[in-house]
């Protein structure tokens, strides 16, 4: 039976004053719900490294591929997208539910601007189920524990974190809310992950005074990690071919994008 949780807490305050990474992410990939403000830092971030707008692009095209290889060669019914942005075309349940109608599908933000368009997220097949959370990445257990209201925890999930631990500064406590959330899933589950760096193999230098204008400039504050540093992330799951990779070379059609500074990777938990 179809199902679509109306998301809670009101019509929070939005402050349009500030750059938002929520607003300025949906400028850059040619979305109309940002203003003035974020696009002018857009801009300037993309004056000082011009490649931003491909990342942004590269890092939704990873988003579909990521989905289509989970719900079609991995056979998932279930997703939690954490960190979700805002709704634009093919989204996670659109791409899922083409595939397999029945699929459930949680997403997770606490963007005050992503609340007010999360409806749009609420839709579903009517075999399927949609739900809507208003958590924070930093409390991973209120993650799980909304989610079990949707997502059966015995069966696999697949747990999407895509641009979301780059908003939580210490690299210790990224590990950790990975571990926590993971530990909650079974066998068979998938992480799919992608992350901004500054590594000079992926062309990355450029990501360093970008992000420090943004830090004093706009919300929410961002970090880059290094290859080690991520790869940290999948420590006790094993990562599908080809690995951690630039995310717009992931399952990509052989020189159809060329490599951006956002590693992209998919790994199960066995």
């Amino acid at each position: 039976m179809s199902e679509s949780r109306r998301p809670s807490g009101g019509s929070p305050r939005l402050d349009t004053s500030v750059a938002h990474n929520a607003r300025v992410w949906n400028y850059w990939i040619g979305g109309k719900d940002n203003y003035e403000i974020d696009q002018a830092v857009g801009d300037q971030v993309a004056s000082m490294f011009p490649v931003i707008r491909d990342v942004a692009r590269a890092d939704r095209d990873f988003l579909g591929r990521a989905v289509q290889y989970l719900a079609d060669d991995r056979g998932v019914r279930q997703f939690l997208d954490i960190g979700t942005g805002l709704p634009t075309l093919d989204n996670t349940h659109e791409i899922a539910q083409r595939i397999a109608p029945e699929s459930r599908i949680v997403y997770v933000d606490n963007d005050p601007i992503v609340l007010v368009h999360a409806r749009s997220l609420l839709t579903s097949t009517p075999e399927g189920t949609t739900d809507y959370i208003d958590a924070d990445v930093h409390h991973p257990d209120a993650i799980v524990e909304g989610a079990t209201a949707t997502l059966d925890l015995d069966r696999p999930v697949a747990v999407m974190m895509l641009g979301i631990l780059n908003f939580v500064l210490d690299t210790g406590e990224a590990q950790d809310i990975v571990r926590r959330i993971m530990a909650t899933v079974p066998s068979g589950s998938l992480l799919a992950l992608t992350h901004p760096t500054t590594d000079a193999d992926l062309g990355g230098e450029g990501n360093v005074e970008a992000m420090k204008f943004w830090n004093e400039n706009a919300t929410p504050p961002i970090t880059a990690r290094t290859r080690a540093e991520i790869t940290a992330f999948f420590d006790g799951l094993d990562l599908v071919t080809p690995g951690l990779v630039s995310c717009s070379r992931w399952r990509a059609e052989p020189g159809s994008a060329a490599v951006v500074p956002q590693f992209g990777a998919v790994a199960v938990k066995t």
